[in-house]
């Protein structure tokens, strides 16, 4: 049996989303910035996605900006918030994604910043006091963080921490990847000046995805080169990667009832049976707590073959993670385990579950677990 439970890290395509990008690839090849019949076309599909990934999240089609992916999404609202809306301090956490902590610490390293991170609890949470108190301290300020966390599924209150930045006269930036899709998003009730969000994250393409900005900000050009997305991006259009996404996100609201309660409940039944199974492990996602529900981050008990354990699992065909999956193949921890105090020692493995798993899956991932440490333990 093959097994994929490495979802976080990404998805696989739905195929209605499939079936939406097909015509796109075979007839829609005309460049959106043409005048001509099929460069008009082109412009008609990428405007008529942007208003349904804007209708989906209660904001302006004006606020959405097509990019490819999360990580762009991400350096567009921390490098412009620096360049051009006078940022000079930025409160973040030591768990955020590489894609904002090493951006925000290559721009300390310059002097463009003072950079504040805030420790997080065992469980990946911060203090929103400490927040309140960082925002009184210092002016010209943004707060950079994640809607939930990529390696933990741990959920920051959003719209609290809006609040808290909007009476403070403070930016408000969250990288929305891992959550985007999974949870109904009301941008009115954010108070969020920027959000992040990549499509293969929600059964959509790779290498496109978007950036929200809100009418509220004005910033300049972060590729320069031409005037596409309305000279905020330069460069053609991703013509089908933006429909497929546009779908992928329609369907996913669509269907978000349903299939959030499935998955979690996959979730609860694996990690019931590891509980039942495997003795003296434990779970980093706080289980207790709202969190998202497409992650499990499980502590095994130490062993001898921790090194080998993801090894292990994918030679009995079962696909999961260590950490982060951008940092798959790095001989350095996870430094989000790290920043949560997690005991080195315990080998830590993320299971992410989409709408495609099942609980045969499931069963056979637990029985193969259970093999390795009953015998080789």
């Amino acid at each position: 049996m093959k097994v994929y439970l490495d979802n976080a890290a990404t998805t696989p395509l739905d195929p209605e989303v499939i079936k939406a990008m097909l015509p796109v690839l075979n007839d829609g090849y005309g460049n959106p910035s043409s005048i001509h019949t099929w460069g008009r076309e082109a412009r008609s599909m990428i405007e008529h996605a942007r208003k349904t990934v804007a209708g989906l999240l209660n904001c302006a089609p004006g606020e959405i900006f097509f990019t490819s992916g999360g990580t762009e999404a991400n350096n567009m609202a921390l490098r412009c918030s620096v360049q051009d809306l006078g940022i000079r301090h930025v409160i973040s956490s030591p768990i955020e994604h590489h894609a904002v902590l090493n951006t925000l610490e290559e721009m300390e390293k310059r002097g463009l910043i003072s950079l504040t991170l805030m420790p997080p609890d065992a469980r990946g949470h911060i203090d929103l006091q400490q927040l309140e108190d960082e925002l009184k301290a210092k002016q010209h300020t943004l707060v950079s963080l994640m809607h939930a966390n990529n390696e933990l599924g741990n959920l920051h209150p959003v719209q609290e921490i809006g609040q808290l930045c909007k009476a403070h006269g403070a930016l408000f930036h969250s990288d929305t990847v891992q959550t985007m899709g999974h949870f109904p998003m009301d941008l009115q009730q954010w108070h969020a000046d920027f959000l992040s969000a990549g499509a293969h994250k929600f059964h959509g393409p790779k290498g496109v995805g978007f950036i929200y900005i809100s009418s509220r900000v004005k910033i300049e050009p972060f590729i320069t080169g031409g005037s596409q997305e309305r000279n905020m991006r330069g460069g053609t259009e991703n013509i089908y990667g933006i429909i497929g996404m546009a779908k992928a996100l329609e369907l996913s609201y669509r269907k978000m009832d349903a299939e959030s309660r499935y998955i979690k409940g996959l979730r609860e039944y694996m990690a019931g049976k590891l509980r039942d199974e495997i003795p003296g492990l434990a779970f980093n996602t706080d289980l207790e707590e709202e969190s998202l529900y497409t992650i499990l981050n499980v502590s095994f008990p130490p062993c001898d073959f921790a090194e080998m354990l993801l090894f292990n699992l994918d030679i009995e065909g079962i696909a999961a993670s260590g950490g982060s999956a951008c940092s798959s193949g790095s001989d350095v921890g996870s430094h989000v385990l790290t920043g949560v105090k997690a005991d080195p020692a315990r080998p830590a493995v993320r299971f992410s579950f989409s709408k495609f798993n099942t609980r045969e899956e499931i069963d056979f991932t637990v029985d193969k677990l259970k093999e390795m440490f009953l015998v080789k333990a």
